[in-house]
């Protein structure tokens, strides 16, 4: 079962509270989206751990309820 982009957002604010959330859904068909993620959190991580982050606010719901997702990350001033 796809999840509702309403619901990715809500998963990673409460993640990282403070976060600006914006989801594209790609193909049209609720199972592949692009996350664009910016965050106070992030200063001072690599992409790799601002991504890590972004996965542990979904609570492991990748390759199960969510099924695809492409993440850009960055803070702030990189926005």
């Amino acid at each position: 079962m796809a999840m509702e982009p309403a619901e990715i957002v809500r998963l990673i604010k409460d993640g990282l509270p403070g976060a600006e959330v914006r989801i594209e859904d790609l193909r049209g068909d609720g199972d592949h989206y692009a996350a664009h993620v910016t965050s106070p959190a992030f200063t001072g991580k690599s992409r790799v751990q601002q991504h890590q982050m972004v996965y542990q606010a979904l609570g492991g719901r990748m390759g199960n309820e969510l099924h695809a997702l492409m993440l850009h990350t960055s803070i702030a001033a990189e926005a």
